[in-house]
């Protein structure tokens, strides 16, 4: 299906044109998609899938196939076009073949003479100008033929004029007299074929006869000269590629053994290389009872996790697991079995270092100064100054019902009008105009408005104008600027915290969800609260700190507002058969503490990934409340165990 350039040029307009016919509007984006794949030759299956990323699969499809039937229109219609034109020429496919296969023969049979390099080529050579080269080459190889001729007889002379005490010389020379003719012969012979010039064939309507002599030999069968007939050299790339193989393995052939020698000692046998040709693809058999196999690791491990549900499940009745899961909090120590600790972890605190032995001496009395903070004296708590009084009392608004409010705007509004009235009358302001509206013009004005209707309607509508702009002027006065709304709103949220601050501790099971993250993040930032989130597995802790206000907002949210149990993640884990662990696989959220404390231990908050449970607790260690987490970590615990949280 692949066409010109120039027939694609022809056949953008048309595909264009059923690409409005297909959209109902012109669309470039898929004309050009289109042509490029006509110009690449794809076929409908990829066609179709190129087109995918502009239309859909259903609008591809359909319009790949109207593309290849506009395709298949446009090139049954040009081939008709083209064999009418030959056929107005007079020119027929046959003749046009035969034609071709007639030049293609004569052209293979046809000698072609090739010139030496530098020279003219001899369809530009007269007649004249060949004759005087002829002239010229036999004269030089008389020349050279007389100047060898002349240096023979010195030779000879050279030789038999030998001493006779140099009888044993006399082989040595006439060898060298040998040597010397030989290459006089071979230079004469070098030189007969370098000034030799080619024979030049002359271009005839026909080829000329050739035969083959005894020595296998191409000669003219007219003039009975030999022929250098020219080598058919392969034009196509796969005959070029076939022909330098040959060359590459003949030359290998023909390497000394010492250079594959050579190349031996630098060639390592743990590098692979890929063979030229390649592999037959095979079939791969699995071998009998593989699969047999692992279905029975299957069936295995489906009887251990049943098993294993089993036994959680009589843990969790027998109050077992809760037991097991609460001492992985408690501070780890390596004992031995069998070994008796000298000191108790939970008697370590207050213990320096020593065992229950040395706390005794020989009269069996305490040695309290062994103990930390343990004293013969009694030690009274140091009295702490009553929490301040707030300076400003804050009055308790009056609730008042919508018919006490309308009455108190009511009075209001009298009262400020009676002092207008009054400035009126002691003449300390003029009077205003009448309010004159459309409605009430004939009223108002009366006869005036009968005489100029025109310029009274005027006057009225300019009136109603300048109070609808007074009005608009007055509201703009009033209203606040950006930073004053901004401040108050600020004041409605921010509260007094310095005789205490709120604090609340979450827990919730499963905190992955982006969506909930970022409520939970932007409703802590726009209340001004403190705090800060733990993310671990089963168990993400969240701390925040605020005004009673704030906390009660906060806690609506995290209580009410967010569905922690439409969690997309969560119900895909959850199975119609499980109804019965439906309630502890889904995503919920616990109020763990609250309570009020002295001081914020949080900045802005901030969400912490923790891999491990002790790195969770020593992210709250940092701020000196790990409670937070022991809190929220051992109430995860014992809701995994299956028992009530307190």
């Amino acid at each position: 299906m692949s066409l010109s350039r120039k027939d694609l040029d022809v056949l953008k307009p048309e595909v264009n044109r059923a690409v409005q016919k297909f959209l109902g509007f012109s669309e470039t984006t898929l004309v050009t998609a289109a042509i490029n794949c006509v110009d690449k030759g794809y076929d409908k299956r990829k066609t179709r899938d190129k087109l995918s990323a502009i239309l859909d699969e259903k609008q591809a499809a359909k319009f790949t196939d109207k593309l290849f039937d506009v395709v298949d229109d446009f090139s049954s219609s040009s081939r008709k076009k083209s064999r009418k034109r030959k056929e107005e020429r007079g020119f027929t496919d046959d003749d046009a073949s035969s034609d071709t296969k007639k030049k293609r023969k004569f052209e293979d049979s046809a000698p072609v003479t090739i010139p030496e390099p530098g020279q003219p080529s001899p369809g530009q050579l007269t007649a004249d100008k060949i004759k005087e080269m002829m002239a010229n080459a036999q004269k030089m190889i008389q020349e050279r033929k007389a100047q060898i001729q002349a240096t023979i007889p010195q030779i000879r002379a050279a030789t038999l004029s030998v001493p006779p005490g140099a009888s044993s010389t006399l082989a040595d020379t006439m060898a060298r007299t040998a040597r010397l003719q030989q290459q006089i012969a071979s230079a004469t012979q070098e030189m007969q074929l370098r000034n030799a010039i080619p024979k030049v064939v002359t271009a005839t309507s026909k080829p000329a006869p050739v035969i083959l002599d005894d020595e296998g030999r191409t000669i003219d069968a007219s003039t009975g000269e030999a022929i250098t007939l020219a080598h058919h050299m392969p034009t196509l790339k796969a005959n070029i590629r076939a022909k330098r193989r040959e060359e590459f393995k003949q030359n290998l052939a023909e390497k000394l053994p010492e250079e594959v020698t050579a190349e031996a000692q630098f060639f390592d046998n743990r590098v692979s290389l890929k063979s030229a040709t390649r592999t037959r693809r095979l079939f791969k058999f699995h071998d009998a009872g593989k699969f047999q196999q692992v279905a029975q690791r299957m069936r295995t491990k489906a009887q251990l996790e049943k098993l294993q549900q089993d036994i959680a499940q009589a843990a969790k009745k027998t109050g077992i697991a809760s037991a097991a899961k609460l001492a992985t909090i408690q501070p780890k120590h390596e004992i031995h079995e069998g070994e008796i600790p000298d000191v108790e972890w939970w008697d370590s605190v207050i213990m320096r270092g020593v065992s229950y032995n040395d706390m005794y001496n020989d009269e069996a009395e305490i040695l309290v100064d062994k103990l930390e903070g343990i004293t013969f004296l009694v030690e009274h708590p140091a009295q702490m100054k009553p929490p301040a009084e707030p300076e400003k009392v804050v009055p308790i608004p009056v609730i008042l019902t919508k018919q006490e409010r309308k009455k108190l705007r009511r009075q209001n509004r009298t009262e400020a009008q009676k002092d207008v009235t009054e400035k009126i009358r002691l003449g300390l302001m003029p009077p205003p105009e009448p309010k004159v509206r459309m409605a009430n013009l004939m009223r108002v004005l009366g006869t005036e408005a009968v005489q100029d209707p025109t310029k009274i309607e005027a006057h009225v509508r300019a009136q109603m104008a300048k109070r609808q702009k007074l009005h608009e002027e007055t509201n703009a006065a009033r209203k606040l600027t950006p930073d004053q709304r901004r401040e108050k709103k600020l004041k409605k949220i921010r509260e007094d915290t310095s005789l205490g601050i709120d604090v609340a501790v979450y827990r919730i099971k499963n905190l992955s969800h982006p969506s909930k993250k970022f409520k939970v993040e932007q409703n802590c930032i726009q209340l001004l609260m403190t705090g800060f989130v733990v993310l671990y597995k089963d168990c993400n802790v969240v701390a925040v700190e605020g005004g009673p206000k704030q906390q009660k907002k906060f806690r609506r949210l995290m209580m009410h507002r967010i569905k922690w149990e439409e969690d997309k993640a969560n119900k895909d884990d959850v199975s119609d058969d499980e109804d019965d662990d439906d309630s502890d696989k889904r995503n919920k959220c616990h109020l763990v503490w609250t309570g009020q404390v002295k001081h914020r231990s949080f900045g802005d908050i901030k969400f912490k990934a923790c891999p491990t449970e002790t790195f969770a607790r020593e992210q709250f260690k940092k701020h000196g409340v790990q409670h937070y987490w022991d809190l929220a970590f051992s109430g995860a615990i014992l809701e995994a165990a299956g028992e009530e949280v307190i």
